[in-house]
């Protein structure tokens, strides 16, 4: 097959356009670099009228807003999902991992919830607290600089708490809590549950030119037309367009390798266009990986040389291995006291104004690490399917309504606004046992070998999400409400989701100083070839009980800054 190899080299080619993609684009380019960025899916921008749609009604969708067709999608906010038609993933071993992608520029970023949490001191070194897995070989103080460059460049909502594991920042004013949220507040504080505001990239204050405020539509999973929520494209890759540095955009691009020379270095990559189908080549002194932590895996295994037989970077055979999610599970219950509620606008941002980070000690439970709980509820615009009960369309939540017309609207009218729910994200402990390999007999469209997984929970997850549910019946009853359905048994795992369902995978390319234990040093520079980077979540030895995003973009920039670095000192 006849390849086309550019003419053009570029200092940096960086393959993914989110979170981690995005940041390395940003720093790079502000330092004057040319750089390429590949990414899978198209070109979007939320402000663009073709592409907007924010503040459309449900029944502009064809679907009503269903979302049936497409997992966060329904309003085209998310081109990909959990199965992508050509494009598969296989399983072994009893195995159900959910992998979510987001093929479009900005990934994940324009429809994420915005949850945007530090990592505490804790959380690089929990092995030091309960043996198990291992440390980081950085610490909170290497990361906490640009923590606090993220929060200044990007914004984050939230207050100062003090708490010695969930590191306080610069923040923007919150938004007040809405009425469930107050119920919650109450509930939450009856048994000693702390509550504080949330921590969220959304502008709830003007901080540059470029970027509006947000007014409250609630719409943020559709990313944002004034670009005040973060979004990768919008606030990173646009303005990295127009600073000092040239930004060449590679959009339905797929990377099939990162090519390499006799001396084992990165020389480019090759991926395939998928608008004709034809194999492209690019050249450049630096690859950055950022394809998600499952997709820079693939990319790395599939890139087999004489040099690195196995699959780049994979000497020490721990490409792929110690993927681990978040865990989840959830519960929601009803509120007497919410029904029949005055009907009124409190969409607010797109996403919770107050959560509960981990409050408790572990030596005192039956189960390592911790979670946060994440509410909503209200009054917000309900879709088709909101509320419906599968089994029994004469319940509303599994509410008592019934009828037709007049008496079923007053019956979904007095319910609607008094269902409260939670869901509990927690961390798993990362095993080596649970991984990502290419699946030697299975190709997509494109002729690329795909991903199969391995995966199962262990004891410790369960007991967890066993431990989330009794909380969430306890506040339920604090808040004078009802628990909604039957609790989750024992067999039914308490109600763990499925690995992948959070869509917080991390760990395919561990960091560490000791290259026979690892992928990529502290500086996730990968150990078997010097010019190439991860800069998205593969690197994290652990996951911590937050959620991702923000450390993603605070170690991109500090691997970033150590790419110009290394780059001006001539060692890559």
């Amino acid at each position: 097959m006849q390849i086309k190899e550019s003419q053009v080299r570029y200092d940096a080619i960086i393959v993914g356009s989110g979170a981690g993609g995005g940041m390395s684009a940003k720093v790079l380019a502000d330092a004057g670099l040319k750089i390429a960025v590949v990414e899978a899916g198209p070109y979007f921008d939320p402000a663009d009228p073709k592409q907007m749609t924010q503040l459309k009604w449900p029944y502009e969708s064809p679907r009503r807003g269903a979302g049936t067709s497409r997992v966060f999608g329904e309003f085209d906010m998310a081109y990909g999902g959990w199965e992508i038609e050509g494009e598969p993933y296989t399983q072994k071993d009893d195995t159900d991992f959910w992998w979510y992608r987001s093929h479009m520029l900005g990934g994940r970023t324009n429809h994420w919830g915005r949850i945007s949490l530090r990592f505490g001191p804790k959380d690089f070194k929990h092995k030091d607290v309960d043996g198990l897995g291992d440390n980081w070989p950085i610490g909170y103080e290497d990361v906490k600089p640009y923590y606090d460059k993220v929060d200044k460049l990007i914004g984050v909502f939230g207050t100062n708490e003090g708490l010695p594991n969930d590191p306080d920042g610069f923040f923007l004013p919150p938004p007040k809590p809405r009425l469930h949220e107050l119920f919650y507040i109450k509930g939450a504080r009856n048994l000693n549950i702390p509550v504080i505001p949330s921590r969220m990239s959304m502008l709830t204050k003007k901080i540059n030119n470029e970027r509006g405020v947000c007014f409250y539509c609630g719409q943020c999973s559709r990313a944002c037309q004034v670009y005040a929520d973060f979004s990768s494209g919008s606030c990173l890759i646009f303005p990295a367009q127009k600073s000092g540095g040239q930004v060449d955009l590679y959009v339905n691009s797929v990377v099939r390798e990162v090519t390499t020379d006799e001396e084992g270095k990165a020389t480019g990559v090759s991926y395939i266009n998928k608008e004709d189908r034809k194999e492209y080549k690019l050249k450049g002194k630096v690859v950055v990986l950022a394809a998600s932590a499952c997709s820079s895996a693939r990319i790395l295994l599939n890139s087999k040389s004489k040099q690195h037989p196995n699959g780049l970077g994979n000497s020490s055979n721990l490409v792929g291995k110690y993927l681990h999610d978040s865990t989840g599970s959830s519960r929601a219950g009803f509120i007497p006291g919410l029904m029949n509620r005055k009907m009124y606008n409190e969409d607010g941002v797109g996403g919770m104004h107050v959560y509960t980070p981990w409050w408790l000690d572990n030596k005192d439970l039956d189960f390592p690490r911790g979670y946060h709980i994440e509410v909503w509820g209200g009054i917000g615009m309900p879709n088709y399917g909101f509320g419906f009960n599968p089994n029994d369309f004469n319940k509303f939540f599994g509410l008592p309504t019934g009828g037709y017309g007049p008496s079923l609207r007053a019956d979904v009218k007095k319910y609607y606004g008094s269902v409260i729910g939670f869901g509990g994200r927690g961390e798993a402990i990362a095993r080596e046992d649970n991984y990502c390999e290419i699946d030697p007999t299975t190709v997509d469209e494109f002729g690329i070998p795909v991903l199969r997984f391995k995966y199962q929970w262990s004891d410790f997850e369960k007991k967890q999400a066993k431990h989330m549910q009794e909380t969430f019946e306890e506040l339920i009853h604090s808040m004078g409400g009802e628990p909604l359905g039957d609790t989750p048994t024992k067999e039914q795992d308490y109600g763990l989701l499925a690995p992948g369902m959070i869509i917080h995978e991390v760990g395919t390319t561990r960091m560490g100083d000791d290259k026979k234990k690892s992928v990529v040093n502290r500086y996730q520079q990968l150990h078997d070839a010097n010019n190439v980077f991860i800069t998205d979540a593969g690197p994290f030895v652990s996951q911590a009980d937050k959620n991702c995003t923000w450390t993603i973009l605070a170690l991109s920039w500090r691997a970033s800054d150590y790419i110009l670095e290394q780059l001006k000192q001539q060692n890559i």
